[in-house]
């Protein structure tokens, strides 16, 4: 690779990472391409060269997080392969959890999404048809395997949106560890995390199916 190729790379790469900061922090329609570009110590016209403009730099980003949202879905299925569904669901809150919630490298995945909840942009299409939907219809079968029903029982959905809004409550455990050193999530505190998750939501789908 040539100097000037290798030049290129550092600076699309310096890009990349500035611009993942700023939209996580910011949101896309608050950032400027000059603000990336002073963040990244690049030239204005970098972004155009390296994404052909503002657009194409935030879909990469975003290809970036949904390959790592991805990846943490695929890990629950395999750790939940073969198991009963009571213990996939056990598996699928502690593999959210120890990755997501205390994984701490990637918690500008959940700012940045956040940001497009709020403020959408065409790019939310995308997570929901490749991330969203896959990660809640494979809880949807653990929720159906608990009950003992057809997936698309109405009873499910509440149930999986229940155990999908406890764990996401948890990204916000920096602040609700100062109301009680319990919420820390350090390794005694995420797995009595996941213990109280599981047991309180077995125990409230198990209800809902017997109702």
């Amino acid at each position: 690779m040539s100097q000037v190729d290798e030049r290129d790379v550092e600076t699309r790469q310096r890009l990349l990472a500035a611009a993942t900061r700023l939209f996580a922090e910011s949101g896309f329609n608050a950032v400027t391409v000059r603000d990336i570009c002073t963040r990244a110590n690049a030239n204005v016209a970098a972004v155009n060269y390296h994404f052909n403009g503002k657009v194409g730099l935030y879909e990469d980003v975003m290809r970036s997080a949904i390959s790592i949202m991805q990846a943490t879905t695929e890990e629950a299925r395999r750790e939940g392969a073969g198991r009963p569904p009571q213990e996939q669901l056990r598996f699928y809150v502690r593999v959210f959890i120890t990755r997501v919630v205390a994984g701490g490298g990637d918690t500008w995945i959940h700012q940045l999404m956040m940001r497009e909840m709020a403020d959408p942009t065409p790019a939310l299409d995308l997570v929901i048809e490749a991330v969203i939907r896959p990660r809640l219809g494979y809880l949807a079968g653990i929720v159906a395997g608990v009950v003992g029903c057809a997936a698309d029982d109405p009873r499910v959905l509440p149930c999986v949106f229940s155990v999908n809004a406890q764990c996401l409550a948890l990204l916000n455990h920096k602040g609700a560890a100062r109301v009680n050193p319990a919420f820390a999530m350090n390794a005694t505190g995420i797995e009595a995390m996941v213990e109280h998750i599981t047991r309180f939501s077995l125990a409230g789908i198990e209800a809902i199916g017997a109702a």
